[in-house]
């Protein structure tokens, strides 16, 4: 879509506002709001200034002033606002350079793809994302110098089988057992039903939807697969769509990894492969019928891994999820059709525009456009020094004795170790100017001192269990 049919759109549907969003750099939708007669053909040029000094992990105030620049190729109509409203996400420049922000992560997944093409290596990446979240009744959480506490609650939580409810109907969803269930156990469908039309409407390609396999309301709904910058795009409006939509019939939904104890969480499998024009790049002779290109690529992923987890899973939470047990992988390994390998590929279709990589490691906490790009440049180092991915292992790799498990290397265990290693390996992330240092080094200093530090200084409730009668 072009700026003159945007704002033909805009007549066309009586718009009567234009909401300009932008992610910041921990991966939150912000956005503020113009009256329709405010946008014109320049502005898709000339941007909308703002306050950048208020946004977490950007400019200083003395250096406050950015651009935000509408991209017409974004165009959606927002179907929540009471008001006819129609969105445009906005690239981030600098006034006074006009230079594209070096810590505006769309900027960052935009110089990415640039950087696949000028490698020669192929000219397109395509991503899937599978995010899993889910919908409680209620929530209630707090932490102050006296108390701290979460409550969650849901109509399908096993818990709740003995509630009076008046009556309770019972088909509480058992732990671990809500994968694909029908109605009455499934509560959710009419919601995720919902939630998919408005995707549609948006103009996302829906694929499925489905019931996950946790209690109290885990759901999926899958996106068909698209380039990395539409699809960043996509999983931004995915999960407002996901939000809103909940949040009109009384319900929330969450994308934390590990909201429930006992469990499984909440993960985000991103499946990817590179395209040369309408050629698939990934599919060959090999293991799995994967290229050498492929299992370069798994061996770049592999390699930087204990690095690639501070971006694709970026909170203290998402190391709650990457346990053994739950589903989520925890060996840093590659197998075909083997969900407790850290990378799946997977051999539902014999075709060659099929044959991909799933990367399951990922949470949907993760600021997709730096994930993305983050998986890719991992991808793109492992393909230029023909990184062996070693040999793959077809086995149940939760089930390992203690002598084959230790051969294994492992994902970091917190949030600390993921930064650790992406202090020490990311010079992959600095080619073509894709990650800066400043990027990086930012990046790094804000999960450490506004995360990892602020839950490492609170007392945990289950410490009081362990701890009190010391």
């Amino acid at each position: 879509m072009t700026p003159r049919e945007v704002l033909a759109l805009c007549r066309e549907k009586d718009v009567k506002a234009i909401d300009l969003r932008f992610t910041d750099f921990p991966g939150t939708w912000h956005h503020f709001t113009i009256p329709t007669g405010k946008l014109e053909e320049d502005t898709f040029e000339d941007g909308v200034g703002f306050d950048g000094s208020t946004i977490r992990a950007w400019q200083a105030v003395n250096e406050s002033d950015m651009l935000a620049i509408p991209q017409a190729n974004t165009a959606f109509i927002d179907p929540f606002a009471k008001t006819p409203t129609l969105v445009l996400i906005c690239a981030i420049q600098d006034p006074i350079t006009r230079e594209d922000y070096s810590r505006d992560p769309r900027n960052i997944a935009r110089k990415a793809v640039n950087y696949l093409k000028r490698t020669g290596i192929g000219d397109s990446v395509q991503i899937g994302p599978e995010l899993e979240f889910f919908v409680f009744d209620d929530a209630r959480f707090d932490q102050n110098a006296h108390e701290g506490y979460y409550h969650l609650d849901s109509a399908e939580g096993e818990w709740n089988r003995g509630r009076a409810e008046g009556p309770n109907l019972a088909y509480k969803t058992r732990y671990k057992e809500g994968y694909f269930p029908v109605p009455p156990t499934d509560q959710m469908m009419d919601l995720r039903s919902e939630m998919m039309q408005l995707l549609i409407d948006c103009g996302i390609d829906v694929e499925a939807q489905h019931h996950e396999t946790a209690t109290a309301g885990q759901c999926e709904i899958d996106m068909r697969h698209c380039s990395l910058v539409e699809m960043a795009d996509q999983t931004m409006l995915y999960k407002y769509v996901v939000k809103n939509a909940a949040r009109r019939v009384g319900k929330t939904a969450t994308f934390m990894p590990k909201p429930i104890f006992g469990d499984n969480g909440s993960g985000m499998h991103t499946h990817f492969s590179l395209w040369k024009g309408s050629e698939p790049l990934f599919a060959g002779s090999g293991y799995a019928g994967l290229s050498d290109m492929a299992l370069h690529a798994i061996g770049g992923v592999l390699k930087h891994a204990p690095a690639l987890l501070a971006f694709t899973n970026p909170t203290t939470n998402s190391y709650k999820r990457l346990v053994p047990g739950y589903e989520a992988p925890v060996n840093l390994a590659y197998s075909q059709r083997n969900r407790s390998a850290c990378c799946r590929i997977p051999m539902y279709s014999s075709s060659p525009k099929a044959k991909r990589v799933e990367f399951r490691c990922p949470d949907p906490s993760a600021n997709p456009y730096l994930a993305y790009s983050a998986i890719l440049m991992a991808a793109i180092d492992g393909i230029q020094n023909k990184v062996s991915p070693g040999e793959p292992l077809d086995k149940d790799l939760y089930d390992l004795r203690p002598e084959e498990r230790s051969g294994v290397p492992r994902t970091p265990a917190s949030l600390e170790e993921a930064l650790d290693n992406l202090e020490r390996d990311h010079s992959f992330l600095l080619r073509g100017d894709v990650f800066t240092e400043d990027a990086i080094r930012e990046w790094v200093s804000y999960k450490r001192a506004r995360e990892a530090d602020q839950v490492r200084l609170r007392p945990h409730p289950y410490e009081f269990c362990l701890y009190f009668d010391v």
